[in-house]
């Protein structure tokens, strides 16, 4: 199989010729491109920007293309002797620029400045540049270092905060919303992170509603609730931790694969792997279906988001034939770069696996992100905590799966049983496509477990207890727990060679690529 595309004014069409001779015909979109049109080499910046914030835009965007908006702007308040601070830019740089050629808006907090503090002037700025970006569908950056509410402002500095986040929600599903936390992320501009899409955390910095200190009984020392770690792990409200030079990169990529805006189909590359390259051993990477789900993409890319939280769940982008694909994976253990374990779970759902997976296929869904399955879940897990949430959590995902109408593909990989298998994008709530691999178990429950409840009696009444059980188990999952008995019902589409995943995922989704699906009228869900 090889491709062949041509231009077509500003769109591509990719006609790819199979091995029996017929073409199909791909439109690809062009990245909205902007390198071409202006450098801003002789572009001035305000004083701030030659502090850390402003250098932290220079390393984020593509060399002299930042064009700063709202440089003048200062504090307007006059309040507690306001007049005898400095406050260039406001403690907030904003602007725009480009990664990669495609435009983005970003804005800067200032820490020199007041301590980056929010006043009235510094939220009309980030503001700003929201609506900016609705009006012009490009992603919004922001690079956060904040302590906090500014005092000295009272009201006017509550009011900017609200219409920071009324920007906030009006953009949210209709650009992608990134941030980073350098330094503090403090008070309100907490809640103003979890309000973006994507959160990425300094390994020093520090987020916060309230203190470590603040908390009773508490303090730092004990638990450092403020820190990368403990926000990534537990909270999952950080989606990656690294240096300031990992996170800006991170950050480069995940634009660089992300549509620009919701109606913006541009997600879309040329793919320099083999269409048909089959993955080898692939059987081996079950429980790990992250290092599964890289062998499956183009070049083995896989940009995993929430690692820490809920590692039994495996949620994150691949790239195939060139189109970017959410990945959504049940998870049994984690090997390292030479592939020895180093962590193990059970195969079944947790509430937090739910949680962190729910929350990102919304996000799929809402910019036209094709989803991929795989699964391997037996049924629940079973803790007093996880059971506190995961009657809710299972719903949400249950909920996220069957309300996302983009292409919905799934492949079962290991055990599929009970309503957690029907939770994991099943065919029964929406999925479009499932395969299974030859080995996988699909239906009710373990064969051995539904042989001892079904046939209790006979098996107490044998002489041979053992035998019986095996009799019945075997029995049982011939007419019910196989891939083959799923597949004779319509529940699976087909049966596929584990190291043929990749070629058949990709011919499904370029079969789905024109799907359009119908949803009952109603201004939106409840869940």
């Amino acid at each position: 199989m090889f491709n062949k595309t041509c231009n077509l004014r500003d769109n591509h069409i990719q006609y790819i010729l199979g091995e029996n001779g017929t073409a199909t015909k791909r439109y690809l979109l062009r990245k909205h491109s902007m390198s071409n049109y202006f450098k801003m080499e002789d572009c001035k910046m305000s004083n701030s920007a030659k502090t850390s914030a402003g250098k932290r835009i220079e390393a984020l965007l593509d060399d002299n293309s930042f064009v700063e908006v709202g440089s003048y702007v200062t504090a307007r308040s006059t309040d507690f002797n306001m007049t005898a601070q400095e406050t260039s830019a406001d403690g907030v740089i904003t602007g725009y620029g480009t990664i990669e050629g495609s435009l983005v808006y970003v804005y800067s907090q200032d820490a020199s400045v007041m301590g980056g503090s929010v006043g009235e002037m510094h939220a009309k700025k980030i503001a700003n540049i929201y609506r900016m970006a609705m009006k012009m569908g490009a992603p919004v950056i922001g690079l956060l270092d904040c302590s906090g509410l500014r005092l000295q402002e009272g009201t006017d500095a509550l009011d900017g905060f609200g219409q920071m986040y009324l920007n906030q929600t009006m953009a949210s599903g209709v650009v992608p919303q990134l941030c980073a936390v350098f330094g503090t992320c403090g008070g309100g501009m907490a809640v103003s992170s979890a309000l973006a899409d994507f959160v990425f955390m300094e390994e020093k910095g520090k987020l916060f509603v309230n203190s470590p200190n603040a908390l009773s009984g508490n303090d730092d020392s004990k638990c450092d609730t403020a820190s990368a770690d403990f926000q990534s792990r537990e909270c999952g409200l950080a989606d990656m931790v690294g240096t300031e030079e990992e996170i800006l990169e991170k950050m480069r990529t995940l634009v660089s694969i992300l549509p620009a805006n919701n109606e913006d189909d541009m997600s879309y590359d040329e793919c320099s792997d083999d269409l048909n390259r089959l993955c080898e051993n692939i059987e081996g990477f079950r429980g790990d279906t992250g290092k599964a789900l890289s062998m499956i993409s183009d070049n083995y890319f896989f940009f995993e988001v929430k690692k820490n939280y809920g590692p039994d769940m495996a949620v994150g982008f691949i790239r195939l034939n060139g189109t970017t694909v959410g990945c959504v994976a049940n998870r049994t253990e984690i090997l390292n770069d030479e592939n020895e374990k180093t962590e193990e779970f059970d195969a079944a759902l947790s509430a937090r696996g739910c949680e962190k997976a729910a929350e990102f296929v919304n996000f799929c869904d809402a910019f036209g992100i094709p989803v991929l399955t795989l699964v391997n879940a037996k049924g629940y897990k079973q803790c007093k905590c996880t059971e506190k949430k995961i009657a809710k959590a299972a719903g949400r995902l249950t909920y996220a799966f069957a309300n996302a109408d983009v292409p919905k593909v799934t492949v079962v990989v290991g055990e599929a049983y009970g309503s957690a298998y029907v939770t994991m994008n099943s065919k029964s709530i929406g999925a479009d496509i499932v395969y299974a691999w030859p080995s996988a178990k699909i239906g009710m429950m373990d064969k051995t477990a539904a042989a001892k409840i079904m046939y209790a009696e006979e098996i107490q009444a044998s002489d041979n207890a053992a035998a019986l059980i095996a009799e019945k188990a075997s029995e049982y999952e011939k007419l019910q727990s196989s891939a083959e008995a799923a597949a004779r019902r319509g529940y699976v589409d087909d049966i596929i060679k584990a190291e043929e995943t990749r070629q058949r995922v990709i011919a499904a989704f370029e079969m789905l690529f024109t799907k359009r699906e119908g949803r009952p009228s109603k201004k939106h869900g409840t869940v």
